[in-house]
């Protein structure tokens, strides 16, 4: 009779952690219509983005904090303040390439940054990695190929380039953020945030927006924030290949919102590419999902 109410509370913590993953991708989503749609430079829009987001993510950190009891967590150390600093040079790139390329392209590129993290795992620290994992990586790789090679005389290469290099930062970022499991993670990233307004401060003049610029910039800092923290908070409710899963669904969110907002429609060259990494994410992903429940099945079995 006591299996009843704990298999209720664990099916509610479940249900509420796949809606706060979801959401984090929804709103994740709107990175690139938000970025398309203000006016700025992308150093303005990062220096703006960092502010807000800054802001938001530490009033969280110091909530958690409070509510956990953890006095070290605000501790940073050398590997905290290197995974922030990688992690806005990352922001810098991301923000930057839909300036100059489509918002598919940007996503879909971006998806592939588990893929390259696995590749880069192997290379700097010989991480082994599965062989589902390298095929699905090949495979993308052909995608982003056909991606990147439309781009070519058509002035979307440089974004494309741009997208390429934030993603290998964010797979970098991946790696260290595993190999600095002692860091507290959220709260590098809001000094990240921060970092980024440092940065535009300095080089540009982030006062010279526009009213309407000016709302749309503290809307997507809250966006940033905001995803940010239902990620966190999501992520702490169910096994990490679902949040995975989950996650992945920020790419066909960031598509639907560029044609709805912006009517943005890639070349058919981007589709294709798009349609075959997105094929080998969400195969990746589903197959780590399904592998995770049958193990759960067979450990409740037994």
């Amino acid at each position: 009779m006591t299996d009843g109410p704990a298999t209720t509370a664990e099916t509610a913590e479940r249900t509420l952690g796949i809606i706060l993953v979801s959401s984090s991708a929804a709103v994740f989503g709107l990175t690139g219509v938000l970025t398309k749609s203000i006016h700025a430079d992308p150093l303005t829009i990062t220096c703006w983005r960092g502010f807000v987001g800054s802001i938001l993510i530490s009033l969280y950190v110091l909530w958690r904090r409070r509510r956990s009891g953890n006095r070290d967590a605000l501790r940073l150390g050398w590997r905290g303040w290197l995974l922030a600093v990688e992690g806005a040079l990352a922001s810098i790139a991301f923000i930057s390439a839909f300036k100059f390329t489509y918002v598919a392209n940007v996503a879909v590129i971006y998806a592939t940054s588990p893929f390259i993290a696995a590749v880069l795992a192997w290379v700097l620290v010989r991480e082994p990695f599965r062989l589902q994992t390298m095929l699905a990586a090949a495979v993308s790789l052909c995608g982003v190929a056909i991606m990147v090679w439309s781009g070519f005389g058509t002035g979307n290469l440089f974004g494309d380039g741009l997208a390429l290099l934030m993603t290998a930062g964010s797979a970098l970022y991946m790696i260290m953020v595993r190999a600095f499991r002692d860091t507290p993670v959220v709260w590098a990233g809001a000094v990240s945030a921060f970092l980024l307004f440092i940065i535009g401060w300095i080089i540009t003049d982030p006062l010279a927006v526009s009213a309407r610029d000016a709302v749309l910039l503290v809307t997507f800092g809250t966006s940033f924030a905001l995803s940010s923290i239902l990620w966190t908070e999501g992520a702490r409710l169910i096994p990490a290949p679902e949040s995975g899963l989950l996650g992945s669904a920020e790419v066909p969110f960031a598509i639907l919102f560029a044609f709805l907002f912006l009517a943005e429609i890639p070349p058919v060259a981007s589709m294709v590419g798009g349609v075959i990494v997105l094929g080998a994410v969400f195969a990746h992903a589903g197959r780590d999902w399904l592998a995770a429940r049958s193990q759960q099945a067979a450990s409740n079995i037994s």
